[in-house]
């Protein structure tokens, strides 16, 4: 097994070489940079509402900030994040640097980007749950007011150190001042270059404003210079959004629902490969894992003989089995096994073989969408979107395919190879609905085309083996009956959303881990969404239920009672059968393989008289007796053959 595994990943890592790849990680970091003033820190009005705000503005985006935390933890094991705090009284940046407070003033990093430990999601929910704040972190500064374009070269220096190789970098910021430097215009001037300077190095900076009541945040005071818009990038097409108070939507609900409409980064499966919709037009898209199963993170060994625990990197080593030599990779050559012969390939050949040329979607043909039966779908589908990198006019072109295959209810064939080396498959692309659209099955997925791959004739496989006999169907009053209890216990709006039912198990396996880590007390029954429930559907559908119930057990009687008549009848007719076979072999024995013994005891028993002429004459033949003559005299003459010879 282990061997197969390395095979397999020296396969990927050789098709990886041939493509030219961003040598970013493609991971992502986010730094969460709070606003800590006086308004953020003022308390909600009281009210008797129980949907009212009770927290302020700074405890909402730090209990949001523990819940984006264990959300990465579990979703994203591989992610940084951080958390700074800007306007404080108190500075600190990195400790190891030598630079605490004095480089970036008002700048607070109380958790520095990395990968979120124990110890970070502790600190941060120490400070949740600590309002009375002992150290004195979220104390706004009273000299002076922060200066934005410190802030701004402070997340510059963090993601520099601790993130360079990130593809996603992400600056997400909150607060409540859409004027931070309503006066000073060399402040303004000096926060849009360093800003400027952030997105030159890859960083994107996303606005999470705040508004209690009637306020508005104007962003054209100040952030309309610091958010930057992307005509070409399809992540910033969407718009600013307020977090606020309305119709009982608590501020943290708000803010966490924003945050979380953008934590997760857009990271393409492909980019840059040409659709060709017909010789001579191609556009570029770029292709999105938009459905992934999520699994606990991989189990690691770790090493404790040591001051601090450290995770055991795993090394593969080839050894010879005669002399216990190590092999070196360039020893060794492929193979693959044709009969009982092994085919060697040099990795030249190898390299042939693979080569269906470069990467391209071609489309074939069109069909209507009812001829892709829902089996045919081998493998998870892929969302595909339109970019303007490699041909201007993509979008423009894309939509106009993507509006047509909706009118027409219809899907195109295509030709796939999305990267270097793959293997070419027959995907059907497929158009998905607005996810504004009353008609749309899935809002939860976006709107645009998917890839689905089709299985070829090699890939279908034979059911099971029937014995021909036609299965029991149930009678069109069951149905109707089961009917009404289908549709009184109907998801909402007829569909499943999987945004409201996380992975139990998943969500399980996590809880333990965060309980062991914290060293909080361990829960002991999980918190389950899929169970159902028993008592609404007993109130909805219980009466219907027993009805039907009832109906089942009385057709089930009546199919039992006409199968054991037919049983019997079937068995009565085995039974006859067969006795009427004993008593024609008993009184009509048959001369074909009769030995001489058994013709004398026929003939002893009289029962040669009861054979038919043909049969005689056969065992006279065979005797060598003459077979001439009347049946009286067959019988006399073979009578006296086992007289004289008995």
């Amino acid at each position: 097994m282990a061997d197969r595994d390395d095979y397999k990943r020296e396969e990927d890592e050789e098709a990886d070489e041939e493509v030219e790849n961003d040598y970013k990680s493609q991971n992502d970091a986010i730094i969460l940079a709070i606003d800590v003033s006086d308004t953020m820190l003022e308390q909600p009005p009281a009210s008797t509402s129980r949907k009212a705000d009770k927290d302020s503005a700074v405890q909402a985006a730090l209990k949001c900030a523990y819940q984006l935390m264990q959300q990465r933890i579990i979703a994203s094991p591989k992610d940084m994040m951080g958390i700074l705090f800007f306007g404080t009284e108190k500075s600190k940046f990195q400790e190891h640097s030598g630079r605490s407070g004095l480089g970036y003033p008002h700048c607070y990093l109380h958790t520095d980007l990395d990968i979120p430990a124990a110890e970070d999601v502790k600190a941060l929910k120490a400070l949740v749950e600590d309002e009375e704040d002992e150290e004195g972190v979220l104390i706004p500064s009273s000299t002076e007011k922060v200066q934005m374009a410190n802030v701004f070269f402070c997340a510059n220096q963090i993601f520099t150190t601790k993130a360079a190789n990130y593809s996603s970098r992400r600056l997400f910021i909150l607060t409540d001042n859409d004027s931070p430097h309503p006066s000073d215009k060399a402040a303004k001037s000096a926060a849009a270059v360093r800003a400027k300077d952030l997105y030159d190095l890859g960083v994107n900076i996303e606005l999470f404003p705040i508004t209690r009541g009637d306020n508005e945040f104007d962003l054209a005071k100040f952030y309309d210079d610091i958010i930057y818009r992307d005509a070409s990038a399809e992540a910033n097409h969407s718009e600013v959004r307020c977090s606020k108070t309305a119709d009982g939507l608590s501020l943290l609900n708000s803010l966490i629902s924003n945050i979380n409409s953008k934590q997760v980064a857009k990271r393409a499966l492909f980019s840059s490969v040409p659709l060709e919709i017909a010789p001579g037009l191609r556009i570029s898209i770029k292709g999105y894992n938009i459905l992934h199963r999520q699994e606990p993170a991989r189990s690691c060994y770790v090493w404790l003989e040591g001051e601090k625990p450290q995770i055991v990197a795993g090394e593969t080593t080839r050894i010879s089995e005669d002399t216990a030599r190590t092999v070196e990779k360039s020893e060794t050559k492929k193979a693959y096994k044709f009969g009982g012969e092994y085919i060697y390939f040099s990795p030249e050949d190898q390299k042939r073989a693979k080569d269906f040329g470069p990467p391209i979607i071609r489309i074939i043909g069109f069909k209507t969408r009812a001829q892709i039966p829902f089996w045919a779908s081998v493998k998870k589908s892929t969302f595909i979107f339109p970019s303007e990198e490699d041909f201007v006019g993509s979008t423009r072109v894309f939509s106009a395919l993507w509006q047509k295959l909706l009118k027409s209810n219809k899907v195109a064939i295509a030709w796939c190879i999305i990267r270097a080396n793959a293997t070419p498959v027959l995907s059907a692309i497929i158009p998905s609905h607005e996810s504004t659209e009353e008609s749309n099955a899935t809002p939860f997925l976006p709107a645009g085309l998917w890839l689905c791959p089709l299985p070829f004739a090699d890939d279908l496989r034979g059911g099971p083996a029937t014995d021909g006999t036609e299965p029991p169907r149930a009678s069109n009053e069951l149905v109707d009956q089961m009917r009404v209890i289908v549709q009184q216990l109907q998801l909402p709006k007829a569909m499943y959303n999987p945004m409201r039912y996380p992975n139990p198990g998943l969500q399980w396996h996590y809880k333990i881990l965060q309980a062991l880590a914290l060293e909080e007390e361990v829960p002991e029954v999980p918190e389950d969404l899929t169970l159902p429930k028993h008592k609404a559907i007993n109130k909805r559908s219980g009466g219907y239920l027993q009805d039907w119930a009832e109906t089942l057990q009385e057709e089930t009687q009546k199919t039992a009672k006409t199968t054991k008549t037919k049983r019997e009848a079937d068995d009565d007719a085995d039974d006859v059968k067969p006795a009427k076979k004993a008593k024609a072999s008993s009184t009509k024995p048959s001369a074909s393989g009769m030995t001489d013994a058994q013709v004398r005891a026929a003939a002893s028993a009289g029962s040669l008289t009861k054979m038919v002429v043909a049969d005689l004459k056969d065992l006279l033949a065979m005797k060598g007796l003459s077979i001439s003559g009347k049946k009286a005299d067959l019988v006399e003459r073979l009578e006296q053959w086992a007289e004289e010879t008995s």
